[in-house]
């Protein structure tokens, strides 16, 4: 029993440890320094804080990611009702199109847009490469798929019975819809606009792919500050900015998550399309057709143009770190260290994850219930933090005594853990949860120890969810970009970091290297999602 109570314990402090000396210290050494000075830099604050350039790029960083939201709302809402309400042929390969941007890294994104609007592209005529119009279509691109799903899950689930009521006292099907079916999907519409206005505001990867634009955003000027500049404390002011507007954000999509579940739900409803669906259909075609597959598409073909002509030239490339670029690693071993890198930070975030995860399923009372619920709100601090900012603070925290950690082969793994660490967790702990107290009492009731209850009940659960859990951690740490791309050295670059350097140089085969590699990320990250959801299938 000693053992037992010993192992839980360390279920709770190896976990908070890590997230104390790899989180919060980073983070806290980066905050005190931007406003402590000798003292408090009250000052320098207030300098950074009325500077014109600040609210330039917070307007910036706020305006993008309004439009943003506001566009993947209005395109998602149909996308939704057509996918997800009404039943047609090729339904499922539909859905499955709808949904690839959001598995694919951001860094894909940013080359697909660049691909189609930039030179050589199908639409270069618009002359939209690298401007903020690029941007909030990309946001909309990669956002799209959280608007479709959350709220045509709902409309799914939503009673019938209200609409045919209302259609029976004579409202027409714009009355009934405005009047009935929109305030019942009110709640999933604005929870699912906070979500993807706290992605549009710190899609790092996807502003750095497409040049930053007009004076960029909250994230690229910290990494421009701390890493052109030099000028830590203004990035470590604006690290803080950006936290504040992070929190709110999860503050009010928490709040609006929350009244979601007072709604009367029913089984899933559908209803074969008729005429009358001619318009949202025709929106989510030209949607599917244009804003998802043509960026996709045109990102394949422009990864096997060469010249004018077609050929394998830029795959073969992949072996050289480019044209007119000597040293450093060659794109086929950035792609070793991401898998590598990837590998170990999945292991890292599974390690602190999983005991995590047991903690937070057991159904506890009292003093334990309050301090479940403080652990359960810890672990999702990194969400509420950029990557950016998590990289940063490593990068000025974690590279003198007595965490000299500049030289470390772990370094980036340990950083992309951090970021993986809370998709883990959230993976991991409903799948326990919904574990019935009652069959461990039973099975303990029946003579099985602990460690055989653990082992006998817990256990098949726990391999049911573990593969989205490996599935989320290895395709997000596969495409991470914005906390890697302060840590990488030049011998272990990722391949989203090789890939933004590769578009930042000069020379056509170099730009085409970028989209052959981009392509490799994208197979990548969707072959591991793939292989997630079939180990997610085969556990049912």
């Amino acid at each position: 029993m000693t053992a037992w109570r010993t192992a839980w314990t360390a279920a709770v402090i190896l976990p908070v440890a890590f997230l104390a000396v790899f989180f919060l210290y980073p983070t806290g050494t980066m905050l005190w320094r931007g406003i402590w000075d000798g003292g408090f830099d009250l000052e320098g604050m207030v300098e950074v804080m009325t500077s014109r350039r600040t609210w330039l790029v917070t307007g910036q960083t706020l305006v993008q990611a309004a439009l943003g939201t506001i566009g993947a709302i209005l395109v998602g809402v149909p996308g939704a009702y057509i996918l997800y309400r009404c039943s047609f042929p090729f339904q499922k390969a539909a859905r499955a199109l709808a949904t690839i941007p959001f598995v694919l890294p951001t860094v894909v994104v940013g080359v697909a847009f660049r691909s189609l609007l930039g030179r050589g592209g199908t639409l270069e005529f618009l002359g939209l490469d690298q401007t903020i119009t690029a941007v909030i279509l990309a946001l909309v691109f990669f956002n799209y798929a959280v608007v479709v799903r959350t709220v045509g899950s709902m409309w799914q689930s939503l009673d019938p019975q209200a609409v045919q009521a209302a259609r029976t006292l004579g409202a027409s099907p714009r009355r009934a819809f405005l009047t009935v079916t929109l305030p019942q999907l009110a709640p999933a519409i604005a929870s699912s606009g906070a979500i993807v206005f706290l992605f549009c505001s710190t899609s790092y990867g996807l502003v750095r792919t497409l040049g930053s634009p007009g004076y960029g955003t909250l994230e690229t000027e910290i990494w421009r500050q701390s890493t052109s500049l030099l000028d830590n404390r203004t990035a470590a002011i604006l690290s803080l900015l950006q936290i504040v507007i992070v929190i709110a954000t999860l503050l009010v999509s928490e709040r609006l998550s929350s009244r979601v579940g007072r709604l009367n739900l029913r089984n899933h409803h559908t209803t074969p399309l008729t005429k009358g669906d001619v318009i949202p259909a025709g929106i989510t075609a030209l949607t599917i057709l244009t804003l998802i597959a043509a960026p996709l598409l045109s990102l394949i073909a422009r990864s096997f143009r060469v010249g004018d002509g077609w050929g394998l030239e830029n795959y073969r490339l992949l072996r050289t770190s480019g044209t007119g670029f000597a040293g450093g690693a060659t794109v086929v071993e950035a792609i070793g260290n991401s898998l590598r890198i990837g590998l170990i930070a999945t292991v890292l975030s599974l390690i602190i994850g999983i005991p995590l995860a047991l903690v937070l399923s057991r159904s506890v009372r009292g003093p334990a219930a309050a301090g479940q619920s403080v652990l359960a709100g810890a672990i999702l601090l990194p969400l509420g933090v950029s990557a950016v900012t998590v990289g940063f603070g490593f990068s000025i925290a974690l590279d003198s005594p007595p965490l000299d950690l500049r030289n470390s082969p772990l370094l980036v793994p340990i950083a992309q853990a951090v970021v993986a660490l809370p998709l883990v967790v959230r993976s991991l702990t409903p799948t326990l949860s919904a574990i019935a107290p009652g069959r461990r009492e039973a099975a303990a009731t029946l003579g099985a120890s602990p460690w055989r209850v653990l082992a006998t009940i817990d256990g098949p659960f726990l391999l049911r969810g573990l593969g989205v859990a490996v599935g989320f951690a290895y395709a997000t740490s596969l495409g991470e970009f914005g906390a890697t791309s302060f840590l990488a050295r030049p011998d272990n670059q990722t391949l989203p970091v090789m890939i933004v350097r590769l578009l930042g140089r000069p020379g056509e085969s170099n730009y085409g290297m970028a989209m052959a590699g981009a392509v490799v990320l994208a197979l990548l990250a969707a072959s591991i999602m793939a292989a997630a959801e079939a180990a997610r299938k085969d556990t049912r």
